[in-house]
C-alpha cells in the first residue's frame, strides 16, 4: 500500500516564483512484510508547476560513474532526499541535471551507499494524467535486475525534493518555478508500476508555503 505526501516552498531565490517541490512517498506489504519493489516511478507535477533545466549545468552518468556527484559541474545538483530501507536504516539521495546522449534532458537519480544510479527523461503529460491537472512528469524506469523479481525488496519510505538556485550575474535564477500564490494547492502525484505488475497512483495536494 503506497502512500504520498507533498510540500511546495519558497526556494528563497529573489524572483519570487522559485519553489522546492517535496515528495514523501511510503510503501508498506499487506500481510506486513516487505514493500514491493518497483519497476517505474513517475513523477507527475501540477500544472501551475514549471521547470528550467536550461538554466542548469548538466552532468552526464559517465561522470557520476567514474567520479561521483561530487565530480558533477556546480549547480547541476537540482534534488536531494532520503532513502529509507527495509526493514531499517537510510541512505542519501541526489538528483543531477543531465541531458541524455539521445538529446532528451532529464535527470540522474542517485544514491552512493547502494551504488545506484537511475536515469528520468522530462516528458510532457498526455492523456489521461493532464485531464487530473498535471503538466511535466519526470519518467523514471528501474533498469532490469538478475535478481528475481519475488527476492527484490523496495523501500519503506523515499523523500525527494526537486529544486535549486544559482546566481547568474546579479539574479538569482530557479530550477523550478510556480504561478501560484501563497496558500494556493497543487497538485503532485507518482505514478508506479512493482515487480508484483500492481500499479498504482497515489496523489497529494500541497499548499504553497514560505521556506
Amino acid at each position: 500500500m503506497d502512500g504520498l505526501a507533498g510540500e511546495i516552498t519558497s526556494d528563497g531565490g529573489t524572483s519570487g516564483k522559485g519553489v522546492l517541490v517535496g515528495f514523501d512517498r511510503t510503501s508498506r506489504a499487506e500481510p506486513e512484510g516487505p514493500p514491493a519493489a518497483a519497476r517505474r516511478f513517475v513523477f507527475l507535477f501540477d500544472d501551475a508547476l514549471r521547470f528550467r533545466p536550461d538554466a542548469f549545468p548538466t552532468c552526464a552518468r559517465t561522470t557520476v560513474e567514474s567520479g561521483g556527484v561530487a565530480a558533477c559541474p556546480e549547480d547541476a545538483l537540482v534534488g536531494r532526499g532520503t532513502s529509507h530501507l527495509y526493514p531499517d536504516g537510510t541512505a542519501e539521495v541526489y538528483a543531477v541535471n543531465t541531458r541524455h546522449p539521445n538529446g532528451m534532458r532529464g535527470a540522474i537519480v542517485v544514491i552512493p551507499a547502494n551504488d545506484t544510479i537511475l536515469e528520468l527523461t522530462w516528458e510532457p503529460v498526455t492523456a489521461p494524467y493532464r485531464g487530473l491537472g498535471y503538466r511535466w512528469a519526470l519518467d523514471e524506469i528501474i533498469p532490469p535486475s538478475p535478481t528475481p523479481p519475488e527476492q527484490r525488496v523496495g523501500t519503506r519510505r523515499f523523500e525527494l525534493t526537486w529544486g535549486a538556485t544559482r546566481t547568474v550575474g546579479d539574479r538569482t535564477v530557479s530550477f523550478a518555478e510556480t504561478k501560484a500564490k501563497l496558500g494556493d494547492e497543487l497538485r503532485l502525484g507518482l505514478w508506479s508500476e512493482f515487480v508484483t505488475g500492481q500499479r498504482v497512483l497515489p496523489q497529494a495536494t500541497a499548499t504553497t508555503a514560505p521556506r
